[in-house]
């Protein structure tokens, strides 16, 4: 027998933030498949009008992710609790995590992971975002400012390969962020109920089903 328990997981300052990042992202994929394929793609009019709102939605990206950077190292202090994998989560959690996005969760098997204040993510979420948060998204804000202001980067830009390679790297670094996004999209549907994963990203709350056994599943 289940009943139903409430976890406080996010924070409005890190749901503010979530929801910023997301269309601030959203806005960059788009306008930046416009500005690479002028000739097919034109969501946003004028190809101009598209790099502007392109570097308007960089910059805020940008910020967000330094006010994201100072939250959970001056205010909330986890930063390396919650996002850098223990030697546990590299050993075996990632596998069993897989093995539960994979297949037992259309088996109707409980996750592995029950999510805390402490541990909000599964050994898989936490590699992913220590990839796409630290090497991912700093890399996409250096290239994209490199982009904006090559005329005074000069020196720098041709010491890093030239204008080509750095519209390549940002290029394909802009892709995965494309495929995060949808990969993200999908493993959030796969809680005990298709929207339980996206409530706590409007109230700050996600329902636990626990068992007799305590045993969670999301």
């Amino acid at each position: 027998m289940k009943h139903k328990e409430m976890v406080y997981l996010t924070p409005m300052p890190v749901r503010i933030w979530h929801w910023l990042n997301a269309f601030g992202i959203v806005t960059l994929c788009i306008t930046g498949l416009q500005i690479r394929f002028p000739d097919y793609i034109s969501v946003f009019g004028a190809y101009k009008a598209a790099i502007r709102l392109h570097n308007t939605a960089g910059a805020v990206v940008s910020v967000s992710y330094m006010l994201w950077l100072m939250y959970y190292l001056v205010v909330a202090k986890s930063l390396m609790k919650l996002y850098m994998p223990t030697l546990d989560d590299l050993k075996t959690g990632i596998f069993r995590q897989a093995f539960f996005y994979f297949l037992t969760y259309f088996l109707g098997k409980p996750n592995p992971h029950h999510s805390t204040p402490d541990s909000k993510f599964n050994p898989m979420q936490k590699a992913t975002y220590l990839v796409i948060m630290f090497i991912l998204l700093p890399l996409v804000i250096f290239t994209g400012v490199l982009l904006m202001y090559i005329a005074p980067l000069r020196e720098l830009l041709l010491l890093l390969g030239g204008i080509k390679m750095l519209i390549g790297t940002h290029f394909l670094l802009s892709c995965c962020f494309t495929a995060f996004l949808f990969v993200h999209i999908y493993l959030a549907t796969l809680g005990h109920t298709p929207l339980a994963h996206f409530k706590p990203m409007w109230n700050g709350w996600e329902e636990e089903e626990i068992d007799d056994g305590s045993e969670k599943t999301r």
